[in-house]
């Protein structure tokens, strides 16, 4: 896995979305509840931007039809029977850093 860092993001623990790039990918970063978190930026319901979205109860809300997912673990709301994707965030220093693991990893991890 490798680890990118956010520039120009300090964590103050305050409340926030934003659209960032980490290796190759667009990223939803959401601050919610003293935790950071970060998701696929594009709902795969009907293609909203989850940037433009909101949070409620510990879901990102997408702003186009409202489907919701879980900040912990990107699976959609019961029913929806969809997800996106999640990946690890580590703050040091007040600094974001994004785990984004490799095509290869996640194909061995899968066989394990």
């Amino acid at each position: 896995m490798e680890w990118y860092k956010i520039p120009d993001l300090k964590y103050t623990g305050q409340t926030f979305i934003k659209r960032v790039k980490a290796g190759g990918k667009t990223i939803c970063l959401v601050g919610y509840d003293n935790k950071v978190f970060a998701l696929g930026a594009k709902c795969p319901h009907a293609g909203g931007d989850l940037t433009q979205g909101w949070c409620k109860e510990g879901k990102l809300i997408c702003p186009v039809h409202r489907y919701s997912y879980s900040l912990e673990t990107g699976k959609g709301s019961e029913g929806q029977n969809d997800y996106i994707d999640s990946y690890p965030v580590e703050i040091k220093d007040d600094s974001v850093y994004i785990g984004i693991s490799s095509f290869w990893e996640k194909f061995k991890q899968a066989f394990k």
